[in-house]
Parts: structure tokens; C-alpha cells; sequence
């Protein structure tokens, strides 16, 4: 039987929509090992006057985790 964790983690980029999920893994995975999925919940726009300045992402991250019993 697998466990599955989900954790929030909430991320920006001055680059793309892309960039900030990027960030938002490697993120996570410096605490977290065996990363199986990411759900971007929400994407928003960063604006600067008339301009999009870069991109902000709500994503949910998954990861199997590991049973402490021998």
C-alpha cells in the first residue's frame, strides 16, 4: 500500500508559467523525495503598470511517502 502527501507551495517568476512551476519543484524537492505530480490550481499574472512582468503559481505537489516500519 502507498501513502500519497500533497503540499501547497506558492511560487513567482519574472520568466514564464513554466519557470515558476520549476521553481515551485525544485523547491519542494529539497525536502522531498519521490515527487510523482504537480497540480497548478491557480496561475496568475504579475503586472506592472500595462505590462505582465511575470507569472505567480498555487500548485499542489505529490509525493509517495515512505513507511517508517520494518
Amino acid at each position: 500500500m502507498s501513502v500519497v502527501k500533497v503540499i501547497e507551495i506558492i511560487s513567482d517568476t519574472h520568466g514564464s508559467i513554466e519557470e515558476a512551476v520549476q521553481a515551485a519543484v525544485r523547491e519542494a524537492s529539497e525536502t522531498v523525495k519521490d515527487i510523482k505530480e504537480v497540480w497548478v490550481s491557480s496561475i496568475k499574472a504579475i503586472v506592472d503598470g500595462t505590462q505582465v512582468t511575470g507569472y505567480r503559481v498555487n500548485t499542489k505537489i505529490s509525493f509517495v511517502v515512505k513507511s517508517q516500519r520494518g
